[in-house]
Formats: structure tokens, sequence, C-alpha cells
């Protein structure tokens, strides 16, 4: 990584990253930054690109062309260098079947040094299983695992080197609400204690709780990358919900965006205001404030635009 990158505090940077199989482009010129602390959500539809992108960022697959710098080192020259400090899930995690979690993680020696006492690397385990909910199940072998399980023990494979960088491909893939809620926290306390979090997700409730920063990528092609509160930002426009929509509109007229339903869009910039003047002429305001596009909205928007 150049002395400027450095300085910027990037983690992951892309120049032109290309990947081509004959004549389709799965990835084409993609230029990521992913700075240090961040929350970055990689979107994108199947098909779109992402896991090959995760793949040259981790040096299991080499790019047609352009540039990959993970942790200030270039990718895939630097792989064994950097790897060691990587927590990785890509893809359906593998395990021996018929193992234990703790088994396949002592299997795994993720600790990376045999010097470490085995009593060190047991409480390792043992706490790392904690951490990802699978503490009930230690002795279990992996066979009788659901597929939301072997996603938590993938994550715990991930998480043994307590590295400064994650890179996770759907890490909540299989788990039910329950589980995606733990895992978020466990994600956004490790992001608290200094891990930088590098994601893809098809689930776009969750990249809006967890994520200061996205990037969309369109049929190998990064459409957005920006600042999550800076794409969420009110619009200039206030929603406001009542059932007398159509008084609502005769009376605000020109201001008016859209109705749908019981909810009109209005170009207006201090929702209490708009407030006071529509109780002032008898309507009933059932709900009123800034108006936010959702992320999907966001996404739709740049996906015409392409």
């Amino acid at each position: 990584m150049t002395g400027a990158a450095k300085a910027n505090g990037q983690v992951i940077r892309t120049q032109s990253l290309t990947k081509r199989y004959g004549d389709l482009r799965a990835v084409d010129a993609v230029d990521l930054d992913v700075r240090t602390g961040d929350v970055y959500g990689f979107l994108g539809a199947n098909g779109s690109g992402k896991t090959t992108t995760l793949r040259m960022l981790l040096g299991l697959v080499l790019p047609t062309s352009g540039e990959a710098d993970v942790l200030g080192k270039p990718m895939p020259a630097a792989r064994q260098d950097v790897l060691p400090h990587i927590g990785s899930l890509v893809e359906s995690p593998g395990a021996y079947p018929h193992l234990s979690g703790p088994a396949n993680l002592a299997l795994l020696d993720a600790t990376g040094s045999d010097r470490s006492p085995r009593q060190l690397r047991r409480g390792l385990i043992s706490a790392t299983l904690e951490q990802v909910g699978l503490s009930a199940a230690d002795r279990r072998p992996v066979r009788s695992y659901s597929q939301g399980m072997r996603q938590r023990l993938g994550l715990a494979a991930a998480l043994m080197r307590r590295p400064p960088l994650l890179i996770l491909d759907e890490p909540t893939n299989g788990l039910d609400p329950h589980g995606i809620q733990e895992i978020r926290r466990l994600l956004l306390q490790l992001n608290n204690d200094g891990t930088t979090i590098f994601l893809s997700s098809h689930l776009l409730a969750e990249v809006e709780q967890m994520c200061t920063r996205v990037g969309v990528l369109h049929s190998g092609r990064l459409i957005l990358q920006e600042q999550l509160d800076v794409l969420l930002q009110p619009t200039g426009m206030v929603a406001v919900r009542t059932f007398e929509t159509h008084r609502s509109a005769a009376l605000l007229g020109s201001s008016i965006v859209s109705v749908e339903g019981n909810q009109l869009l209005v170009r207006a910039e201090d929702p209490a205001q708009l407030n006071a003047y529509l109780v002032g002429e008898g309507i009933r305001v059932d709900e009123i404030g800034p108006y936010r596009r959702t992320l999907e909205q966001v996404i739709l928007d740049v996906e015409v635009q392409t």
C-alpha cells in the first residue's frame, strides 16, 4: 500500500480490480475503499460478483487485472503474511462432520502458534464458541448441526485469531431472527473493540442497523460507495400519515410530491410547522416526520440510473 493509502487508514484498497472468465467480466474494474474501523456492507444481487471479489481479497482467486491491497500489503503476493491477520468466512464453512465443534477448531490450530500452551488454546476455543452461541453443542458432532449452527462454527473459526480484520460472506446465513440479532450484537461489539469488518449480505435491514459504509456491486461493477448516514440523510421532504389525504392534498397544493394510501410526501423543511398548519385546518395527523429513503430505495434508484 502506498504511503498516502496508509495515511488515510485504508484496510482494503483495490484499483481497477477485474476478474474475467472467458468473455464474462465477473468483477469489472472495482475500486474499493475500506477504512480502519469501518463496518462495510458489500451489497449486490446473486451473481453480481461479491463472492469473487472476496475471494480475490483473500488470495483464493487470481485477478485478471488490477490491484488489491489488504492490511497495507499487495494480494495475493503477500498472502502468507496477510492471512494470519484476517478472520474470514466465505461461502459455506467447511468442517469435519464426525468431529465436534471444539475438535474442529483445535485441528484448524486457529491460534496460529504451536507455542501456545494446550490449556490456553482450549480456553480460547471455549470462549470463542461461547461468543457465537455454541457452548451448549460443544460435544455434538458437526454432522448433527443445523445450517445455522455450522454458520456459527465458521464464524468461530474466523474469530479465533482475534484478527484486526474480518471478511465475511453472508455471516447470518441460515440463522433465525434471534440468531441474527445475536450475531449482529457480536459483530458490533467486535467493531467497538477495534475490529474492521467487511461483510457481504443480502439482508438490507441488517446492513442499515450495522454498517457505517456501503458499496453496491451490479453486474460486476461498483455503482455506489458511500457513508451510510450520507445515503440515508433527510431528503428535504416530510412524510405525513393521515386518513384525510384528499383534503390535505387540496390544502397543500403544489407542495405535494406523492400520495400513496394514507401517506403524503410533502416538500417542507419544518415538520412541526407543517403539523401545526394541518391541525389548524382541522386535519387529524396520525404521524409526521422527515422523510428518509431506505437503503433498498437508494439502491434501486442507483440501479435505474446505471
